[in-house]
C-alpha cells in the first residue's frame, strides 16, 4: 500500500491551499483517512480525520477554515485549507487504515505518505 501526497507550498496569510492523498496497491478496503501536521519544535497534531460511513473529525485549530473531502472512487482524501494563518504553517502528512489482503488472511495496517510542507507568510 503507498499514500502519495501532493499539494503544499507557500502561500501569504489569509490565503488558500489544497493537499491531496491517494492511496494505491493491495487495498481491500480504508477503514480511517486522515491528515496530520507537525510544526517546527512542537507535536505533531491531528488536524482532520475520517472512519468508514463517518463524519470527518477536525482540530479545533481549524474547525471552520480547513475541510476534508474523500472520494472514495479514487481512495483519495483532500485536505482544502481556507483562511490560513501563520500557525498553520507545518509538514502536512496523510494516513490510511487499510484492510489488506495477503495469503494468511486479512490485515490492517496504518500507513502514512510522505510529508508535505505548507509554510504561510504574514
Amino acid at each position: 500500500v503507498q499514500l502519495q501526497a501532493s499539494g503544499g507550498g507557500v502561500v501569504q496569510a489569509g490565503g488558500s491551499l489544497s493537499l491531496s492523498c491517494v492511496v494505491s496497491g493491495s487495498i481491500s478496503r480504508i477503514d480511517g483517512m486522515g491528515w496530520y501536521r507537525q510544526a517546527p519544535g512542537k507535536q505533531r497534531e491531528l488536524v482532520a480525520s475520517i472512519t468508514s460511513g463517518g463524519n470527518p473529525n477536525y482540530a479545533d485549530s481549524v474547525k471552520g477554515r480547513f475541510t476534508m473531502i474523500t472520494i472514495n472512487a479514487r481512495n483519495t482524501v483532500n485536505l482544502e485549507m481556507n483562511s490560513l494563518k501563520p500557525e498553520d504553517t507545518a509538514v502536512y502528512s496523510c494516513y490510511a487504515e487499510v484492510t489488506s489482503y495477503s495469503g494468511s488472511g486479512y490485515n490492517r495496517n496504518v500507513h502514512w505518505g510522505q510529508g508535505t510542507l505548507v509554510t504561510v507568510s504574514s
